[in-house]
């Protein structure tokens, strides 16, 4: 099945802006990745313990999109971003001074539920204003312009480290959120006009949630999303162990290696978006689960394996992180589609799952008993698995609808 050419409906300036506000999430999570071993000397305690941080952001992340959702259906997309972006720098703030794990963590937390409202929105605006075609490209244009956050962020980080303590990078974070909040005061333009805002109140709120969840529109393309989006949480939370404990890269290398990996998403979502006049958004999306396949596999077996060469495992990780290149965009613009002036509500669930896998993943991570690489293949492999799935079970509901 194929798509037919489109007009663009949106400008590189106003994805760009999208893309800055969804960067602080990448950005949060990956730039004091190389900084973990330096923080638990300082606190006293392990890498594992510090590393704990990443699950705690995803709690935020999960927990601060159910807010954003529903409140940006009432009140609009701008105000929201005005309030979650002053939170993103005090928490930022609060991070710098942090004197041990637990205050660290709770600070996160923080930073995860203000940094999070960028997500929300940025999807909420492309649904306001496209439909699910260039829904598609805008979110695969996005993530190749976001991309460039994860493969610049652990260099970045250290970078900062030949320099100075961990704690400049949070300054830098909250600095970007500085730059973040005057953009969107200056360049963001209100996206939901106030005749199509939803006048909800708590009640409805919950019972809206409910409705959503229970569309099947809605509900397999989102689920196939999250999960195939968790493998980059099962990927951010033991990569650092794989590659710095297991194969002894320095913090520099490490970054490279994650950039690379960062890298293969960009790639993707620019072939995914230069495939979109060939190929049905249903049709790529089964492409990118295909590729996380292979890459969990690889990764799978290699894990029970000894002595096996480096190349390998960076081509496993390569091959299932960069899938996301695909899976992403069309995921997400298949579960938006048809959403409408709840696209606010649908875009903080979808957000709220998919950093609920990652927490998930990042628990699963601290109880499998195996090697750091057994144990992200196995996970990964699981991940993907309810991916195929829930795409299976949305193959049936549109031959059902048809």
């Amino acid at each position: 099945m194929s798509a037919q050419p489109a007009t663009p409906q949106y400008s590189t300036a106003w994805i760009m802006l999208l893309a800055l506000l969804t960067s602080l999430g990448p950005l949060s999570i990956d730039m004091y990745l190389p900084a973990l071993p330096q923080m638990a000397q300082d606190f006293g305690v392990s890498t594992q313990m510090v590393a704990n941080t990443l699950p705690a952001y995803f709690l935020g992340l999960a927990l601060g999109q159910l807010f954003y959702g529903p409140l940006s259906d009432r009140i609009g997309r701008k105000k929201p971003l005005y309030f979650g972006l002053t939170l993103y720098i005090v928490a930022s703030a609060l991070c710098i001074f942090a004197t041990n794990e637990w205050s660290l963590i709770a600070a996160r937390i923080l930073q995860a539920v203000g940094g999070c409202v960028g997500v929300v929105i940025a999807r909420a605006a492309i649904r306001d204003r496209l439909d699910m075609q260039a829904s598609a490209q805008a979110f695969a244009s996005m993530m190749i312009v976001m991309g460039i956050a994860p493969i610049i962020a652990p260099s970045l980080g250290a970078i900062i480290l030949k320099f100075f303590t961990w704690h400049a990078v949070f300054v830098c974070l909250m600095l970007m959120g500085l730059v973040c909040l005057l953009c969107v005061h200056f360049f963001f333009k209100e996206s939901l006009a106030p005749e199509r805002r939803l006048k909800l109140n708590l009640k409805q709120i919950l019972n809206l949630y409910s409705v959503i969840i229970k569309d099947d529109s809605f509900r397999w393309p989102m689920l196939a999303g999250c999960f195939s989006g968790g493998v980059l949480f099962c990927y951010i939370s033991a990569s650092a162990s794989v590659l710095m404990d297991e194969f002894g890269l320095n913090q520099q290398q490490f970054a490279y290696a994650f950039g690379l990996n960062a890298f293969g998403i960009m790639l993707f979502s620019t072939l995914n978006k230069k495939l979109a006049y060939k190929f049905h958004v249903f049709t790529r999306l089964k492409m990118g689960a295909v590729l996380q396949f292979l890459g969990a596999l690889i990764l799978l077996i290699t894990g029970f394996m000894h002595d096996i060469g480096l190349w390998i495992i960076m081509l496993g990780m390569f091959l299932a992180v960069s899938g996301i290149g695909f899976t992403g965009p069309n995921a997400m613009a298949l579960a938006m589609a048809q959403q409408g002036a709840r696209a606010g509500t649908a875009s903080a669930i979808m957000g709220s799952m998919q950093f609920a896998c990652g927490l998930l993943g990042g628990i699963i991570l601290n109880f499998l008993v195996w090697n750091s690489l057994l144990n992200m293949g196995i996970l990964m492999l699981i991940f993907v698995g309810i991916t195929i799935l829930c795409i299976l079970k949305l193959t049936s509901s549109l031959v059902t609808e048809s």
